[in-house]
């Protein structure tokens, strides 16, 4: 599909792939092959259990084999890996990722006016019995996104209000749905959300509501044990499917998962988890090491948020300093609870708390630079590597299929090219049950000479590389004519002419650019080159296609 428009957009980008300008490459093809072989690498087994130079070698979704010297089979495909970092895919504690936002309707101005005491459960956000499989999309965007930055899996729950539904965890890759799923009814979400306008709206509201859900289902579920046994002389129990889903949190064997905001909503689920005697999974947790105490009592699975409050900006040189007074406290205490958050996983990990993290709020963009944060903050690499694969691993059971690079787990991989929390370290590859997205690395802007008094000649024919993630190089033909200092050129490829009249040579640096139609758009085509002798090298942009590299070498005179 990107072919088709980048063709639209002149004929030599024709010749350019899809995927261009994008992180990674997302092509839905049929795999040539499910084996593949990583070699070389460091494999980061798990925090701290690291083979050097090792190799991994995945089949048919599976890890085959990890260890020094192995062999690639015939049949695989060998990832250029030297000298890079192989870490078990990340593990996302709760999010939403794949479910799309609900469409606004009507439901957004009901509740007002009267108010309802009594409401339906689905009016009160009471929605127990549906189950997040049902709502899956793979084509939501927030999936690539979290990929491109190592995420395999994640425990994904349903939008909506109080008790929105039933957890699951997936894939993070594929497009069918329902092979993206790796367990279904893995939770049942809660939230302090209240309905609007109508019982229960607030905190205490919620809480009391739960109470009464919780013990109905338990009478619930009870009578049917009962009437199962023996039927005679009992009223048959009404179906409810809404209290019918309790009934493995009942039975210890089903957490219910609470997504807190802030200190007082997970004392409020920790309260509730005490007094009914449900298994609890806290997520979205911030300011934890004001509760270490009652967490550790708890027995609480933890997960942390992966959103923190935007840090502030530093300020520019010559900039005055804030005087005010008022002003100055706040921005005091601003920065003491921007400290806290920050601190909190090093000060969970330093008191013995085990803890995942979990996405619910945050965005792609932010996850990395807000695990440096936290790292900066007192965090080892190692506590966050276990925060990601091996501790949500084990607080959502899949220990025995993820979590770590051994042999008969599901391939779920990162690799990198430097150790993945150093600053400027690149994903290379990630891949989600054997098959692999490859990332490229953006490479900078090569600085001009900025010799405005250089004596170049442009005229003459050359022949021009430009430099395509994971593809080959497209090469057109440049020819530059030179009409008493006046250029003006043509632009060929396989596919068609490109005539250029606005070009323009300052010192040793060329420009020029053209606009097509194109994709129902106009884009502007732009080449930014510095020649040097008979070479030449820059950049060329195509608008929101994004920019890439540029060589090229002048053709000797015939």
């Amino acid at each position: 599909m990107m072919k088709y428009l980048f063709g639209c957009i002149c004929s030599l980008l024709l010749l350019l792939p899809s995927g261009l300008g994008a992180q990674g490459s997302d092509e839905k093809r049929p795999p040539v092959t499910r084996t593949f072989f990583l070699n070389n690498a460091y494999v980061v087994q798990s925090p701290g259990k690291v083979i050097d130079l090792g190799s991994v070698l995945i089949r048919d979704g599976l890890i085959q084999a990890v260890g020094k010297d192995l062999k690639a089979p015939a049949d695989a495909k060998v990832m250029k890996a030297d000298s890079m970092y192989i870490y078990a895919g990340f593990i996302d504690g709760l999010s939403n990722l794949g479910v799309p936002k609900p469409k606004e309707d009507d439901r957004s101005n009901r509740g007002r006016g009267q108010r309802e005491y009594n409401p339906s459960y689905e009016r009160a956000g009471i929605q127990t019995e549906r189950s997040v499989v049902d709502m899956l999309s793979p084509e939501d965007k927030a999936l690539s996104e979290m990929r491109a930055i190592g995420f395999t899996a994640a425990h994904v729950v349903p939008r909506g209000g109080m008790l929105p539904g039933q957890g699951a965890v997936i894939l993070l890759g594929g497009d069918d749905a329902g092979k993206m799923i790796v367990s279904e009814g893995s939770s049942l979400f809660a939230q302090f959300q209240g309905a609007s306008g109508v019982y229960p709206n607030t905190d205490m509201a919620i809480m009391s509501k739960f109470r009464e859900l919780y013990t109905q289902a338990r009478q619930h579920k009870t009578h049917s044990e009962s009437y199962a046994k023996n039927a005679r002389g009992m009223s048959r129990p009404a179906q409810n499917d809404v209290l019918a889903a309790f009934g493995e949190s009942i039975d210890g064997q089903r957490a219910i998962f609470f997504a807190v905001d802030g200190i007082k909503e997970m004392h409020r689920a920790l309260t509730l988890s005490k007094e009914l005697g449900f298994p609890l999974a806290l997520a979205e947790v911030t300011m934890g090491q004001k509760a270490i105490a009652p967490l550790k009592a708890s027995g609480a699975s933890i997960f942390l948020t992966l959103d923190l409050p935007k840090a502030k900006a530093e300020a520019k040189k010559g900039e005055k300093e804030e005087t005010d007074e008022e002003k100055m406290m706040l921005e005091k205490q601003r920065a003491a609870a921007q400290q806290m958050h920050e601190e909190q996983a090093a000060m969970l990990s330093k008191s013995g708390l085990a803890f995942g993290f979990s996405t619910l709020n945050a965005k792609a963009k932010d996850i990395r630079p807000n695990l440096e944060r936290m790292i900066k903050a007192g965090l080892t690499e190692d506590q966050a590597l276990a925060a990601l694969t091996t501790t949500p691993a084990q607080m959502l059971g899949l220990s025995d299929i993820m979590g770590t690079v051994e042999k008969g787990k599901i391939a779920n991989l990162v690799v990198t090219d430097q150790p993945y929390f150093a600053k400027g370290a690149n994903i290379r590859y990630v891949f989600v049950d054997g098959m692999p997205s490859e990332y490229e690395v953006k490479k900078k802007k090569k600085k001009k000479p900025g010799d405005p008094d250089a004596k170049v000649m442009a005229a003459g024919e050359w022949n021009l590389e430009i430099d395509v993630p994971m593809e080959q190089m497209a090469t057109p033909t440049l020819t530059i004519t030179d009409e008493d200092g006046s250029l003006s050129g043509k632009l060929v490829s396989g596919m068609g002419t490109n005539d250029i009249s606005n070009m323009s040579l300052e010192g040793d640096n060329l420009t020029f650019s053209y606009t097509t139609e194109g994709g129902g758009q106009t884009v502007t085509v732009s080449f930014d080159l510095t020649i040097d002798g008979d070479s030449l090298e820059g950049s060329m942009s195509a608008g929101s296609f994004g920019s890439f590299d540029v060589e090229g070498s002048r053709e000797p005179k015939k």
